[in-house]
């Protein structure tokens, strides 16, 4: 279908776009239930049914790309000649409910070493709606065997074999990459952090090891020019304070905890928007998922024929089930 094509190659290009579907048809109108379409910032793919009916669903879809909306809505149209436009008269009798579903961009995470805990880790990882990269730079860890747990991930995998200065593959991350060091060789690790402080655009630089380890990389960042503010930017040790078992998969587990946690608290922060506080230079971990939501009486794309409600609420009161 040409709407999944349209979604894969948004998800592929890191692009923001809304899924634009006919939810519902109460009379006469031009596409049935289940129509759908593809909206983003400058192009369309399918249709709902063209006329004002398609341009109320682009004109709110692009607002919400505007205003970083993140939950579903739904825009009720009437279609009849008695009903104001703004696009043109569309009398085919009936009435519309679309729903509008935005769709973000996946976060980005880079783990660097595949070895026992990395591979757990990817395991973990590849169960979530992200874009996840492997990197190491021993081939022997990224044979096709030894990733073939990862066949039915549901993240895009992207490996990279880089079997001499895996910190070049820094540059070519997404941004906002989270960027997770796991190495097995101390030296590489130490490598890959001053690098990852000195490439913008970065997420979080998490490291895993001891305090000593910590105290040794700290003293070689701060000589080779790092100020003590920029070092902050690496979180180590990582995963849950409260686990202690050292096996693989224990360690893997409080690694990938912690990180959805985060990456749970950035969407809550983006979900709220400036007004609950999510402007500029606010902390992430502010957000809440029972924040208000920015995109609850919302204008009707200004289209007087259309109302426009979020998913699942109560059209009368505007509460939340």
């Amino acid at each position: 279908m040409e709407w999944t094509r349209a979604i894969e190659e948004l998800r592929a290009a890191r692009g923001r776009g809304v899924l634009v579907t006919v939810a519902a048809v109460r009379g006469h109108a031009p596409r049935e239930a289940g129509a759908k379409m593809v909206v983003a910032a400058d192009r369309t793919w399918c249709t709902v049914g063209g006329g004002n009916l398609e341009a109320v669903a682009v004109t709110r879809a692009r607002q919400l790309l505007d205003t970083g909306g993140s939950r579903p809505e739904l825009v009720t149209v009437a279609l009849s000649d008695k009903a104001p436009y703004q696009h043109g008269v569309q009398c085919c009798g009936g009435e519309v409910t679309l729903l509008l579903e935005p769709l973000p961009v996946a976060p980005a995470v880079a783990v660097f070493g595949v070895g026992h805990v990395g591979l757990e880790l990817a395991r973990i990882l590849a169960r979530r709606d992200l874009d996840l990269h492997l990197v190491d730079s021993r081939p022997e860890q990224l044979t096709d065997e030894r990733l073939a747990v990862l066949a039915d991930a549901v993240a895009a995998v992207h490996v990279h074999h880089v079997p001499v200065l895996p910190e070049l593959v820094l540059a070519e991350l997404p941004p906002g990459a989270h960027v997770l060091i796991m190495t097995h060789d101390h030296a590489e690790d130490a490598a890959l952090c001053d690098a990852a402080l000195r490439t913008p655009g970065l997420g979080s630089i998490g490291l895993i090891g001891s305090a000593a380890k910590w105290a040794r990389f700290r003293r070689k960042l701060a000589d080779e020019g790092h100020p003590d503010e920029v070092i902050d930017r690496i979180t180590t040790p990582i995963g849950l304070p409260g686990l202690t078992g050292k096996d693989p998969s224990t360690i893997a587990i409080g690694v990938a905890a912690a990180l959805v946690a985060m990456l749970e608290r950035e969407a809550a922060a983006r979900a709220a928007g400036p007004a609950a506080g999510g402007a500029s230079g606010a902390d992430p971990a502010a957000g809440d998922a029972s924040a208000a939501d920015p995109d609850a009486g919302a204008p009707s794309a200004g289209d007087p024929a259309a109302r426009s409600v979020p998913a699942g609420a109560s059209e009368g009161t505007g509460a939340r089930p």
